[in-house]
């Protein structure tokens, strides 16, 4: 299967998660939802997509993993359609946490593309795979935001939900059988067991800070730009100048198997936290929200690829593990960037909101100058005799 394919499969799937963030106080509106705690709607999402995370993609490392991928797309089009027919609250955040567990589908597909792919061409599929994710993430915003403003908000979820029927027909054949032997209790542990790493650990605590800012910007955007009567199509569009960061990804990737994973992620850690001072020019400026917008999502991104290029030498046998689990702090991040900016919207400001956001950026800033773990040099891991040893109890 073409890297491309599941790119976009994987783009799809993950734009399900953002496709709200424009659309909250036209959601809280016609659901009734008060505008101080409709940043819950993003939370049940990434609460959603963090047990999914845990749950399910590790899954990718015990069941044919071309089916798992089938099975999960078609529950992800029912979450969908339940989020498009939802009449109240209630439904709206069973829809949404719905969706939010079912989009882990597309970290199974980093998984999967691993997996066919010859290892010479392992690290382009893998790569190919994360900038569709990336995109997915930054370009879902600016489509709900032109659909919305054409066809309503029920009618993204309804589009979304038929894509991702047509997605399932290109997975009917079997993938290559992982070999591991674990019981799903044992893999589930085995996935614990992965925070015992200090590399991994410190990866993932980074994780929850740089995600954290990324969801606090995306998160409380709509807010002041509503102020300024800006449509969904108009306040989408910041997605697209924000999709500059997937330009970030290849270059970080690179650097970081030239050894300079660290110093990539120290100088894009302190560029976030400072991006933040551009970016609280935003009331008077909507030309320093674009400016601050392409400096956060580069930071971010560029992160993320490094950090993953440390992590995945760890345990090359548990891939599902190291990303599911690794993931798991990208989602509590944004959960908590997204309740927190926008309660503190409502009572600090716009100002408010930046200070939240700088204050998750220095966080990544203090996690990554901390002391470099034993046996980590250049790109990731020069694998130690732990580092080599099964996760848990893989076998």
């Amino acid at each position: 299967m073409q890297p491309k394919l599941l790119a976009v499969a994987a783009g799809v799937a993950v734009a399900t998660v953002y496709f709200a963030q424009p659309l909250l106080v036209t959601m809280g509106s016609d659901l009734g939802i008060a505008p101080g705690t409709v940043g819950v709607v993003v939370t049940v999402t990434q609460v959603g997509y963090g047990l999914g995370l845990f749950f399910l993609v590790p899954l990718g490392d015990l069941l044919d993993r071309r089916r798992l991928v089938q099975v999960q797309f078609l529950l992800l089009a029912v979450a969908l359609l339940t989020t498009a027919l939802a009449r109240n609250a209630a439904m709206l955040m069973i829809g949404l946490g719905a969706v939010g567990a079912l989009a882990v589908v597309a970290q199974s597909l980093v998984v999967l593309g691993a997996a066919l792919s010859d290892p010479a061409e392992r690290g382009r599929t893998v790569g190919t795979i994360t900038t569709g994710i990336v995109l997915g993430i930054l370009l879902a915003r600016t489509a709900s935001g032109v659909l919305t403003d054409l066809l309503g908000w029920r009618a993204v979820y309804l589009i979304a939900c038929a894509a991702s029927l047509a997605i399932t027909m290109f997975f009917v054949r079997s993938a290559p059988q992982p070999r591991v032997r674990l019981t799903y209790g044992e893999l589930l542990r085995s996935t614990v067991d992965l925070w015992r790493e200090r590399l991994f650990r410190e990866s993932a605590i980074r994780a929850f800070f740089i995600f954290a800012s990324f969801s606090t910007l995306w998160s409380s955007i709509a807010l002041p730009l509503s102020e300024r009567s800006l449509s969904h199509t108009e306040i989408g569009a910041f997605g697209l100048i924000g999709a500059a960061g997937a330009l970030a990804a290849g270059p970080a990737g690179r650097l970081a198997d030239r050894g300079y994973g660290r110093v990539v992620t120290t100088a894009a850690s302190v560029l976030l936290a400072t991006s933040w001072a551009v970016t609280a020019w935003t009331p008077r400026s909507l030309v320093a929200l674009a400016i601050g917008t392409i400096l956060l999502d580069l930071t971010v991104q560029a992160v993320h690829v490094t950090n993953q290029s440390r992590i995945y030498p760890l345990r090359p046998e548990a891939g599902g593990r190291i990303i599911g689990g690794y993931m798991i702090f990208y989602s509590l991040g944004s959960g908590t960037g997204a309740i927190a900016s926008t309660m503190l919207y409502e009572h600090a400001g716009w100002t408010g909101v930046c200070l939240l956001g700088t204050a998750f950026g220095l966080g990544s800033v203090l996690t990554t100058l901390s002391r470099a773990p034993r046996g980590v040099t250049g790109p990731g891991v020069r694998r130690t005799s732990r580092a080599s040893r099964p996760c848990g109890s893989c076998r």
